[in-house]
């Protein structure tokens, strides 16, 4: 059973092709997601998130959408959450980022370097497949 649903995006810049991390407080690099809000769809939650993470606005492609399923344990609620996490693909309209709280740097990354970088193998998958999909768009 999921507790939790959180939206976001692999975020890229065309020329030279680069992709977007976060480095989050907790100390881990990561695409920007977070929580769908009551009434959202995934989409407006994704965009929503991204704007509040970074102050990006960006062109999303259809055609691409990658869910993983992770468990962690939250101390605030005293028990184990399972938590769910869709993703879209989007190519920003600006490289100036204005980081929120939720983190302590960021990084405009070529596929490889980015994939180095990724804390985590579902995070790693996930660029597998969207540096994939992005390859075949065309700008």
């Amino acid at each position: 059973m999921v507790d939790e649903v959180s939206a976001g995006f692999v975020v890229f810049w065309p020329h030279p092709l680069e992709y977007l991390l976060l480095h989050y407080v907790e100390g881990h690099w990561d695409f920007p997601k977070g929580h769908i809000e009551g009434g959202e769809s995934e989409l407006e939650a994704a965009k929503r998130e991204l704007k509040e993470e970074t102050g990006l606005d960006v062109h999303v492609y259809d055609g691409f959408r990658h869910t993983y399923t992770y468990s962690f344990r939250s101390y605030e609620k005293n028990k184990k959450v399972e938590k769910r996490v869709i993703f879209r693909v989007a190519r920003a309209n600006s490289r100036e980022v204005l980081l929120s709280h939720e983190h302590i740097d960021y990084a405009w990354l070529p596929y490889d370097k980015a994939l180095e970088r990724l804390t985590y193998d579902n995070a790693k998958n996930l660029l597998r497949e969207a540096n994939s999909f992005i390859r075949r768009l065309t700008f």
